[in-house]
């Protein structure tokens, strides 16, 4: 049973696949001048945000190819690794402005350390959620991994409202941008949370002002 499932994902992998390549084909066919494009981003600025699959910075922000950076990862967060995608792209690519941008209803305020990491012991395949936690699925198999326990997950604490859990996460990350020494000072950091019901931005008052520049 097991067999055919992991085949059945195989097969439905391929059609994604193709779907893609059939995509790519249709927007290569419109490329136009696009190859033209300079490496530095045109507006000289650049978002944090999540990869979370309901975003797309290029709409809610209003952006073209070209015309800024976009980095990304697992709730937005300033990690190590974002961090130095942002200090190249002032230090080698001239971005003058920054975004850290969060989002309601995120996959991160629904797990701590300690759940992905007891997960992963158990296996590496997709876990599930319903009204009594995480749990491995009937068709998970072994083994997992201890190696989870060692990773700094970046967690957003849930209390309950979640534009009120991701003001204090959105404040912690543009501090830490700020705080880092290979960040200019003269470099504004913004703060903002979208909002997954109505696609707007909502700012982040006391991240921005942590993030003013001096």
């Amino acid at each position: 049973w097991r067999a055919r499932e992991r085949c059945k994902s195989s097969i439905e992998m391929s059609k994604i696949v193709s779907e893609v390549l059939s995509a790519n084909e249709a927007y290569a066919a419109g490329f136009g001048d696009k190859g033209s494009l300079a490496l530095p981003p045109a507006r000289h600025f650049a978002i944090l945000t999540c990869m979370d699959a309901r975003l797309d910075p290029a709409k809610y922000a209003g952006l073209s190819e070209g015309d800024a950076h976009v980095i990304r990862n697992a709730g937005g967060r300033a990690s190590d690794d974002a961090i130095r995608s942002l200090v190249i792209s002032h230090k080698l690519l001239g971005t003058r402005e920054w975004f850290v941008i969060h989002h309601t209803d995120c996959g991160m305020e629904l797990f701590t350390d300690d759940i992905i990491s007891d997960l992963l012991s158990k296996s590496l395949d997709t876990a599930e959620i319903d009204g009594s936690g995480w749990h491995e699925s009937a068709s998970a198999k072994g083994p997992g991994s201890s190696t989870g326990k060692y990773i700094k997950w970046l967690t957003i604490p849930n209390h309950g409202h979640s534009l009120e859990n991701h003001k204090s996460a959105v404040l912690e990350d543009v501090v830490r941008i700020r705080s880092s020494p290979l960040v200019p000072k003269y470099i504004p950091i913004y703060g903002y949370v979208y909002d997954v019901k109505n696609g707007r931005l909502v700012e982040i008052k006391e991240a921005t002002a942590a993030g003013a520049a001096s």
